[in-house]
């Protein structure tokens, strides 16, 4: 059975700001990046097939968790698959690292579903690399979550 991990939020947002905002790289550092990391972006194209390539970094060097690419960053380079205007988005996303359980392409499907006082936002990841383990996972989609709730109810 594939390991899909998920995490839901209503956001007080319409789902055009939101949608906005997932494909802001200005936006994306801020909200995408879980509690105790910040984001840098290299490059970004927003459109399907386009790319973009981006750092998730510790603000401390005291984490629990080890990064993917060195000690303290996560490098990924992530490709629009499927871009549905205020209702979804899908990447394709590939770990920069050296240990083979963080390879492969995992995908992420973010969903807008309207509902009574704002979106329904839900991020669920598919192919995730064996060396994430879901517990973590969770805890980050839910952190990224409370972030773009955060931009975007502002």
């Amino acid at each position: 059975m594939e390991r899909i991990d998920k995490a839901s939020r209503i956001i007080r947002a319409s789902p055009q700001v939101i949608y906005r905002a997932l494909l802001d790289p200005a936006a994306m550092i801020v909200w995408r990046p879980p509690e105790g990391m910040h984001g840098v972006m290299y490059e970004f194209d927003p459109r399907v097939e386009g790319i973009f390539r981006m750092a998730l970094v510790y603000n401390n060097t005291d984490h629990a968790l080890q990064g993917k690419t060195s000690g303290d960053t996560d490098v990924a380079t992530v490709r629009f698959v499927e871009l549905m205007e205020d209702e979804r988005v899908v990447e394709a996303a590939e770990f920069e690292s050296d240990d083979p359980a963080f390879a492969g392409t995992m995908i992420i499907t973010t969903t807008l579903v309207p509902v009574s006082g704002g979106t329904e936002v839900t991020i669920a990841c598919s192919n995730v690399p064996s060396g994430i383990r879901p517990e973590d996972h969770y805890q980050g989609i839910s952190s990224t979550l409370k972030n773009l709730a955060a931009f975007t109810e502002k």
